[in-house]
């Protein structure tokens, strides 16, 4: 026998043993993030489980039980009692022009200070940083005498406007990160071609931003669509209610329906969940573009 020969099975008991390491590793880290998902889900299991029992199972077994059939009398009666079609369509609504109107004050801002460099840019970014840490509990009281003043009172646009003013402070301060590293001589390219600002914008710098801005659109519709505090203070009519301030005002003051309750939990969770998966693709790939980036 060789000496080369001699040394094959110590090299590969060698070698096992940090692949044993590594598949063990990863079957740690596997078992745990399973008991994390478990952990998380949990809650929208039990949510899941109530809203279809009847107040008398819920009584009788508790919320760890589970139903004896599908009871839908928790959805129904939710559905009926805030108009959940028409309350459904307002946060549709409200959601989905403030994140349309705040990608596009997003891409305008962020062009003037990124690419644009006007003067003072840094003490304005700083501005836009500041205005996203204000609680909204300190600009509530303005905001509800001008949008009174305004006779927006009670309007959907009052939550649209407000929105989009705020969470395109946002997402100037991000995009503006981004614009600063955009590569100049795409710009500089263009512009010899004869190409104007307009032109740069919309030809140049909006399509190669595309990903991080579909990135923007689907977090401005999810936190709007999440906001309670504002449109529960402007939006005081029935009929302009939306999704979290439904599920905020359907309670009794002394008495609670659990099952109700859990049924306009679920409800309300739907449609944030069918647009969270419908758009998983496009968050995923504008996050891991711009970690490429």
């Amino acid at each position: 026998m060789s000496l080369l020969d001699m040394r094959e099975p110590d090299t590969e008991k060698t070698g096992s043993a940090p692949r044993a390491r590594r598949e063990f590793s990863g079957w740690a880290l596997l078992t745990m993030l399973a008991a994390l998902a478990v952990v998380m889900l949990l809650p929208f299991a039990i949510v899941v489980i109530n809203a279809f029992k009847t107040p008398e199972e819920y009584a009788s077994g508790g919320p760890l039980s589970l139903p004896h059939g599908l009871n839908t009398d928790g959805l129904t009666t939710f559905w009926n009692r805030v108009d959940f079609g028409q309350v459904l369509w307002n946060s549709v609504l409200i959601a989905t022009l403030v994140s349309v109107g705040a990608v596009v004050l997003t891409i305008l801002n962020a062009y003037a200070l990124g690419i644009g460099r006007v003067r003072g840019r840094t003490w304005i970014v700083a501005a836009f940083l500041i205005v996203n840490t204000l609680p909204q509990e300190g600009l509530i009281y303005p905001i509800y005498y001008a949008a009174k003043e305004l006779g927006l009172y009670d309007s959907e646009w009052a939550v649209i406007i407000i929105f989009t003013v705020v969470q395109s402070a946002f997402g100037t301060y991000l995009f503006t990160s981004v614009l600063g590293t955009f590569p100049r001589e795409l710009v500089e390219a263009a512009q010899i071609d004869g190409a104007g600002k307009w032109a740069v914008l919309w030809r140049v710098v909006v399509p190669v931003s595309r990903p991080t801005l579909l990135v923007l659109f689907v977090f401005f519709f999810i936190w709007t669509w999440n906001e309670l505090f504002m449109p529960m203070v402007l939006l005081v009519s029935s009929e302009n209610l939306t999704v979290p301030v439904a599920l905020a005002v359907v309670q009794g003051e002394k008495t609670m329906d659990a099952t109700m309750t859990s049924a306009s939990a679920l409800l309300g969770l739907l449609p944030a969940v069918v647009f969270f998966l419908l758009f998983q693709r496009t968050l995923s790939r504008g996050i891991t573009v711009g970690a490429l980036k």
